[in-house]
């Protein structure tokens, strides 16, 4: 057997850690090095990675010889910074968390680290690998007879702590509809094979963090709102996000119609947020309606225990390290998700929020 692929780590809070379990659980991987500044983030993570060295900056994480990829997990006003240092110091493969940047400032930055990186750069966007979501991609041409609208539900839980409560305020998480939301901008992109045009998007902070105080001051984070998105290809996608409605059975509901039929992808949240009270946590599922023959044919789309166990995106975090590995081992000629992806996941975020706060509608090229 070859030697293992080493990791280098830089952040291991919630979902760092979460990047751990899954590695653990990959063959022939190691966890070689991780930086972390908190302390408590410090101790949970050396649980999950007992062999690893923690080191008291990235500078010194990169000095450790036998790193073959990285993966950053740190607070997202962090990201680019990161990837910048990176550039400057040693250059390897990187699995990077979105959103790829928080800032219409950062643009200038992205394109020039684009332009210069030497080694592949995949961007974290786990709802693709979701088995459900999975299924959904590979048949919604087929049910629907091509896309003509496309509606992604997320009623889900408010914004979890994070270290620091980095995700309370817009100028370090980039805003819920980056945050949160890039992963379902890319999922209309990939579904739709399209660009988007023009944007136009209404949302408020109307139940969470409204009594919260910080060194920061006030939260600033939405909570909920619509967001539509006209694209390239003529078919038109829409949002809808409530971060207060964490009694729902299924946390996310994605549908494609088209002259033929609609699909539906129906997927749960986080296993460990379902009261126990209720029994069994549902299982995810896929529904196609055809127009002819009418009535829905459902079929269940489960997710291993094991998967499930080691994070809260239904297996995804998993698949989608396997697929990054095969990069790294030289199998897989380029990154699924490129920086193009990335880049263009967030400007739909930064546009949803331009066009609530300005009242208008954003058009794409404003910010291209």
């Amino acid at each position: 057997m070859s030697d293992p692929i080493t990791y280098g780590i830089i952040g291991c809070g919630m979902m760092g850690q979460e990047h751990l379990r899954n590695i653990a659980l990959l063959d022939n991987t190691r966890v070689g090095a991780i930086y972390e500044p908190n302390p408590a983030m410090r101790e949970i993570s050396a649980q999950f990675a007992p062999d690893a060295i923690f080191t008291d900056s990235i500078e010194d994480l990169m000095k450790i010889g036998d790193l073959d990829c990285l993966l950053i997990a740190s607070p997202n006003f962090r990201h680019l910074e990161q990837l910048e240092l990176l550039a400057r110091t040693r250059p390897l493969p990187v699995l990077v968390e979105k959103p790829l940047f928080t800032s219409l400032d950062d643009r200038a930055r992205l394109a020039a680290f684009e332009a210069t990186y030497p080694a592949p750069v995949w961007v974290a966007m786990e709802y693709r690998y979701m088995p459900p979501i999975a299924t959904f991609l590979r048949d919604a041409v087929d049910a629907t007879g091509g896309i003509k609208m496309l509606t992604v539900r997320e009623h889900r839980f408010p914004f979890l702590e994070k270290v620091d409560d980095w995700n309370r305020f817009d100028a370090k998480s980039g805003g819920t509809f980056v945050e949160k939301c890039c992963h379902f901008f890319d999922l209309m992109r990939l579904t739709l094979g399209s660009e988007p045009v023009r944007v136009m998007a209404s949302g408020g902070q109307d139940a969470n963090h409204l009594d919260e105080r910080y060194s920061d001051g006030v939260p600033d984070i939405l909570d909920n709102g619509y967001v539509i998105v006209d694209f390239s290809c003529g078919a038109r996608a829409m949002l809808e996000l409530c971060m207060f409605a964490e009694g729902a059975e299924y946390q996310e509901e994605v549908t494609a119609i088209g002259p033929r039929g609609k699909i539906e992808a129906f997927v749960p949240g986080p296993g460990r947020f379902w009261p126990k009270h209720l029994g069994a946590a549902p299982v995810p599922k896929v529904v196609t309606s055809l127009r002819e023959p009418r009535g829905p044919v459902e079929i269940e789309v489960p997710v291993d225990p094991d998967l499930l166990e080691a994070g809260d995106h239904n297996g995804s975090t998993f698949y989608q390290h396997r697929k990054f590995l095969e990069l790294v081992r030289g199998t897989r000629p380029t990154p699924e998700v490129t920086l193009k992806d990335g880049r263009m996941a967030v400007l739909m975020g930064l546009a949803a929020q331009i066009s609530i706060k300005e009242h208008r509608v954003v058009e794409m090229s404003e910010l291209l």
